[in-house]
């Protein structure tokens, strides 16, 4: 596979470091939610002609390293994917609605996004590994008896 993709008259290489989170951070992404939001992250990115590279979905935020077509900005590409999830999720599990804190909004406002340039491998190591890495905090904590 070339390192590149092309279209008419053009080559490129468009690919972002994407992270949003939950509103409050509400540890709320795991199981059947975490599931159908990573189906829906998929389906939404393919409709807008975009290849997720990684994608980890972690208790309260989300990662992603995504490949886009040049005429697609990153803020209409996030419009997207946290307007149609949200709206998927809320129809899927309705008791998501019932939280007092939601306000109707299943996202929090902003999100963070890096180009993925020369460090392409590097990011996307960072990405698979959160597991990991979230696992021992947790365990640090609990051998700490801190509150997480």
């Amino acid at each position: 596979m070339s390192r590149y993709e092309q279209a008419s008259h053009v080559y490129y290489r468009c690919q972002y470091h994407i992270v949003w989170t939950p509103k409050y951070r509400h540890k709320i992404l795991k199981g059947s939610v975490a599931k159908e939001l990573a189906r829906s992250i998929y389906v939404f990115c393919n409709m807008k002609n975009c290849r997720v590279v990684e994608l980890n979905i972690q208790v309260d935020h989300v990662h992603m390293v995504v490949r886009t077509p040049p005429s697609l900005s990153v803020s209409s590409l996030m419009g997207v994917l946290k307007g149609r999830t949200a709206i998927r999720l809320y129809a899927k599990f309705p008791y998501l609605r019932k939280k007092k804190l939601w306000g109707n909004h299943f996202w929090q406002r902003g999100y963070f996004v890096d180009s993925v340039g020369a460090n392409e491998e590097i990011i996307r190591r960072y990405v698979r590994r959160q597991d990991r890495a979230s696992r021992q905090e947790e365990e640090r904590q609990q051998s700490l008896n801190l509150p997480t």
